[in-house]
Formats: C-alpha cells, sequence, structure tokens
C-alpha cells in the first residue's frame, strides 16, 4: 500500500473532526486531532486574547509541526484534522485583523512560520470542508461547546473570506473541495461512500466529474 498523509481543513464548525474519525475508521488510516483539551493556553486566551494570541501561536505552531512530521513518519497513511497552513493563513491573520496579535508578533510569527513549513513534506491530499455561515453557526449552536460561545456569524464569515484567499494560492498538493452541508456523512452511509470514493479518485489521480 502505498503511504497517503491527507490534511482535512476547513472553518469551524465544517465537519472535519468527524470526517477524520469515519475516513480512519473506514479507510485503516492513522487520525490525529487538534490539541485543544491539553492546550496549557486556551485557557488563558480567552480570558485575554491580545495578552496571550501570540504564546497559543506559537504553541500551535510547535505542536502541528511536529504533529505533520510524526504523522509523516508513519508507516500506515494517515488523516489529520486541520492542517498547520492554517494557523497562519486564517487564524493567525484573523486574531492580527481584530487587534489580538500586534503587528510585530505577526511578523515575528510569520517569519518562524514561514522557516518551519518550507521544511515539511508536501502531504498527499488537502480536503477542503465547505458551507454556509448560517449553517456552521446552527452546527456550533447544537454542539454547544463552552469555548465556541462567543463566535459569531461576522467572524466565520471573516474565516471564511481567509479560506477563499488560501485556497485561490493553495499549491502544495492536490485539493478535494467537499460542501457538507449536502452531505451528511455521519448519519448517511452511503454520503461516506461517496467521500471516500472522491478522496480515493483524488489520490489517484483521476478527474473529477461533478454533476
Amino acid at each position: 500500500m502505498v503511504k497517503r498523509m491527507v490534511l482535512v481543513a476547513g472553518n469551524i464548525g465544517s465537519g472535519k473532526t468527524s470526517l477524520t474519525e469515519r475516513i480512519g475508521q473506514r479507510l485503516g488510516w492513522h487520525t490525529a486531532y487538534e490539541s485543544v483539551a491539553d492546550n496549557p493556553y486556551l485557557p488563558n486566551f480567552y480570558a485575554d486574547m491580545k495578552t496571550w494570541s501570540f504564546h497559543l501561536q506559537i504553541y500551535f505552531l510547535g505542536h502541528r509541526a511536529q504533529q505533520h512530521l510524526d504523522m509523516w513518519n508513519d508507516p500506515r497513511s494517515t488523516i489529520i484534522d486541520r492542517s498547520i497552513y492554517e494557523d497562519a493563513y486564517i487564524f493567525a491573520r484573523a486574531l492580527h485583523h481584530m487587534g489580538n496579535l500586534s503587528e510585530l508578533d505577526y511578523q515575528s510569527y510569520r517569519r518562524v512560520f514561514d522557516l518551519i513549513v518550507k521544511n515539511l513534506p508536501a502531504p498527499s491530499l488537502l480536503i477542503y470542508l465547505k458551507a454556509p455561515v448560517k449553517v456552521l453557526m446552527e452546527r456550533i449552536r447544537k454542539r454547544a461547546r463552552n469555548i465556541e460561545t462567543g463566535i459569531t456569524e461576522e467572524y466565520l464569515s471573516l474565516l471564511e473570506s481567509y479560506y477563499d484567499e488560501w485556497m485561490a494560492t493553495f499549491d502544495l498538493c492536490p485539493v478535494l473541495t467537499l460542501r457538507t452541508d449536502d452531505l451528511d456523512f455521519v448519519h448517511q452511509p452511503r454520503h461516506l461512500d461517496t467521500v471516500v470514493k472522491r478522496i480515493q479518485d483524488k489520490l489517484a489521480g483521476k478527474e473529477e466529474i461533478v454533476f
């Protein structure tokens, strides 16, 4: 079997964790997830974003770089919930835009990020999950996570605009874009079958036929 490393990217509530879990189970791939429960900076960050944004982004950068390398070096095929690239192109950029990350800290972070990622092996495939902001808000409301109570439609729309810009220039590997408002791979086995086939076809270099 050919070793694959697949990254799952997308806005908050787009279905990254659910897809990662199910693809891992279906294809027998090793899975990896975001460091949230054991992240020592998150409580301080949510209490005072301006003070702790830089610390949090540096922590995530180190964590994701190590995760990327560990999963690349694993002999099994792997799938990762969220990519190291989103930290810089989406979330650090948003923190800077909102005034929570100073220009100096943002530029320092980007220099370190650029040095790290240019030495990382390229993934085999990036799966980009996309859904309308109103759908994302409804999913976030239903799962009712405490750390997500302050998320607004405006914030999700800002992130979406950054995702669109990032996707327009991303060229490290093939990209498979999935509209998750039309796919219920959690409850509909045939929808998961469709996603699995599209992933396998993309990895095989087959041209997509979208009906």
